[in-house]
């Protein structure tokens, strides 16, 4: 068994490799942006980021889905960090990890099951056009934030576009080249003359894309120093050299504040989006997965558990499964989750031993890897072939995408969510009953399950029924009939005979005999 395991894993290296590598240079600048975000040392999101890509992936079911610092929860970190102080952040992080595995242990993984597909269309969709817009900035050198969070709106209730409006109108040539040329390169190299070529193959178009960008602001700094890239536009990791520099940032949250009853509030509340958030990320991912595997939500629970109890342990950001590094990793041709140890093992050693290269990576390289990743999940196909799917699962489609693109995540699947619901709910009202007339016989028949939501529906088709009328209730498609029902079905009998109605039953068990009730043969 462990054999065939490792069988796998290896066949796959060739693939699993280069999409860690991708994943990793997509994750450097997310991490570090999501920690900034958060109001925590930059070093907590690589902490994050790390353990994702090294523990959970090992403990988690699924195949390709990648765990590290989610924008999700920076509002909720934010908070925590302003209130509490990061080091008792930290400890909240820890004690939710303890939540989430409990969670897991108690089988509350089957939640994310009950989303509806439009809804979670509806979200990876959203998170494609927020992915966007938020990498635009970084592609023309605008002095934005970076990945600060998955809301349309900013702190200032201007919207994303008049912020996207004072990014072109301030930027920086050199990066808008670098972005352009960045992107001409990973459409060249999913061109079917380069999947074809025996060596240009090998070598993914992200790590491509990336090496251009260095070299450029390379020779750009001393040839053309007008077409540089500045300094703020470069990733920027902390000056580490070797494991003890790399032990010297790590944090360890405060003991003392144990008995605080905050602590467990924040703790609780990440548990629980952090919790929905992946479950939400690993359906998206089971969708994405060429092979269409299903990865255990319950294991996931567990293996998210124990991760962010390790995180807030040694001083990093919470920690859920993320739909932005788990789409860039199947879009890089990952088949297992090697691909995800990998990403976590480059941020460890690029952490330890790396960080002056890496900081000579201009982020309009990764926005360019990051806005194409954002145009595969937002395709217009997408949102076409839902329109064509009928307005039952446009709307929930529609809703979703804007929702949260107003609000934010969460809210937006929420709203998501109560419109999937209604419309579950509508057209399950107008098919629950069908009354077929010939002359005065009439057949009313049950097409399934029938809740007290139908009862006016009922009330309404009985009033159809004329004196001297005959009327057979069918009741043989149902597998439950809610005790409303019953009552209505049983109320129209006992006032059937005052208008000389005769009323025959067929599988309605749990009537009681009434005048003019015929039984069924």
């Amino acid at each position: 068994m462990f054999r065939r395991h490792i069988d796998y894993y290896y066949r796959h290296l060739d693939r699993d490799i280069p999409a860690g590598v991708v994943v990793f240079l997509v994750a450097v600048p997310l991490c570090l942006g999501i920690a900034v975000a958060s109001g925590a040392p930059p070093f907590s999101g690589i902490i994050a980021g790390m353990i994702g890509g090294l523990l959970i992936s090992l403990l988690s079911g699924s195949q390709l889905s990648v765990s590290g610092p989610a924008a999700g929860l920076t509002v909720i970190v934010a908070a925590a960090v302003e209130k509490l102080g990061f080091d008792a952040m930290l400890l909240a992080v820890a004690v939710s990890g303890l939540i989430q595995l409990a969670m897991g242990f108690l089988r509350a993984g089957v939640i994310g099951a009950f989303f509806p597909s439009a809804v979670i269309k509806g979200m990876l969709a959203a998170i494609g056009l927020i992915l966007i817009m938020k990498q635009l900035p970084h592609a023309v050198g605008y002095d934005a934030d970076a990945e600060a969070d998955l809301s349309f709106l900013e702190d200032d209730s201007h919207t994303r576009l008049s912020f996207l409006w004072d990014a072109f109108r301030s930027f920086s040539t050199g990066a808008v080249i670098v972005s352009l040329v960045s992107l001409a390169i990973l459409l060249l190299w999913e061109s079917p003359y380069i999947k074809k070529h025996r060596y240009l193959s090998l070598a993914p178009g992200p790590l491509v894309a990336v090496l251009f960008g260095v070299f450029y602001n390379v020779v750009a700094q001393t040839l053309f120093p007008s077409l540089a890239i500045a300094s703020q536009h470069l990733v920027n990791l902390p000056a580490i050299f070797g494991p003890m520099d790399f032990a010297r940032e790590l944090n360890f949250p405060n003991f003392t504040r144990l008995i605080d009853i905050q602590i467990y509030v924040t703790a609780a509340t990440l548990a629980l989006v952090g919790s929905l958030e992946t479950l939400l990320s690993l359906e998206a991912v089971d969708k994405l997965d060429p092979l269409k595997r299903t990865a255990p939500t319950n294991r996931e629970l567990k293996a998210q558990g124990v991760g962010n109890f390790l995180s807030g342990m040694l001083g990093g950001l919470p920690i859920t499964a993320v739909i932005v590094r788990s789409s860039a990793n199947i879009d890089a041709g990952a088949r297992s989750k090697s691909a995800s140890f990998v990403h976590g093992l480059l941020l460890l050693l690029s952490a330890m031993f790396l960080s002056s290269l890496l900081n000579l990576i201009p982020l309009a390289c990764l926005a360019a890897v990051l806005i194409l990743t954002g145009y595969k999940l937002a395709k217009p196909t997408l949102f076409m072939q839902q329109y064509e799917k009928g307005f039952n699962q446009f709307a929930p489609f529609a809703m979703t995408v804007g929702a949260i693109l107003m609000t934010d995540l969460l809210k937006g699947m929420a709203i998501g969510m109560a419109v999937g619901l209604f419309f579950v709910l509508r057209a399950n009202y107008h098919s629950a009953f069908t009354l077929t007339r010939d002359g005065r016989n009439y057949l009313l028949r049950l097409q399934k399950d029938v809740s007290f939501l139908n009862k006016a529906q009922l009330r309404s088709l009985l009033e159809k029924i004329e004196e001297n009328g005959y009327l057979v209730i069918d009741g043989t498609r149902a597998n439950f009939v809610d005790q409303d029902i019953m009552e209505t079905i049983q109320d129209f009998i006992k006032a059937a005979s005052d208008y000389n109605i005769r009323v025959e039953l067929k599988e309605m068990r749990g009537l009681e005999p009434v005048n003019g009730l015929v039984p069924a043969e």
